[in-house]
């Protein structure tokens, strides 16, 4: 399997899990692809003052969103994993109902049709009958579906340590080499 991997960036709150990803990406020395929906790009700005270059560097490659010829939109183009951090219900949506309508959910279809691990991020509460329906459609098809919800178990002393725990299991769950997740010890 290829050492490349897709960060997919939608507009919920949590964009500091994608930035965490790229960088522990990068830490492990496997190639990041980065796609940010216009939302997913405002959300980084608001939340962490990082503009649309700053977060783009972060990657090894960034694409536009509308750039649907880009090769993360072929299934030829090998990749180990996409992950989707944070995911908008909107993303999840699309995702769960084929929509490849722009690079991010082209990217995740693609992901999903080479059976290839993507890993969904929601970020909504309370969730709808929709958001829980679209979550299983996307399980049925073989997403996994991990909120980044906080392990306090591990006593986690600031918000950063919550972040970089969460991203530690997405990368986990993504398959990705080198990925360390604290496991639970036991009481």
């Amino acid at each position: 399997m290829a050492a490349d991997v897709v960060v997919g960036l939608s507009g919920a709150t949590g964009a500091a899990y994608a930035v965490r990803l790229l960088t522990r990406l990068r830490e492990l020395g496997v190639r990041s692809h980065l796609v940010a929906t216009p939302a997913g790009l405002l959300t980084a700005h608001h939340e962490l003052g990082l503009e649309r270059r700053a977060l783009e560097a972060l990657a090894d490659e960034a694409y536009g969103i509308n750039e649907v010829g880009a090769r993360i939109a072929s299934g030829s183009f090998a990749v180990q994993a996409m992950l989707v951090a944070p995911c908008s219900m909107r993303t999840l949506a699309a995702v769960a109902h084929g929509l490849g309508d722009n690079l991010l959910t082209r990217a995740a279809d693609v992901t999903l049709k080479e059976r290839r691990r993507l890993v969904l991020a929601t970020r909504e509460a309370p969730l709808n009958l929709a958001h829980l329906r679209n979550m299983v459609a996307a399980t049925e098809m073989g997403a996994v579906i991990c909120p980044p919800l906080p392990a306090f178990y591990l006593k986690p002393t600031s918000v950063e340590a919550i972040v970089a725990e969460g991203a530690e299991r997405l990368l986990g769950l993504a398959g990705v080499p080198g990925a360390a997740p604290t496991p639970w010890q036991g009481c």
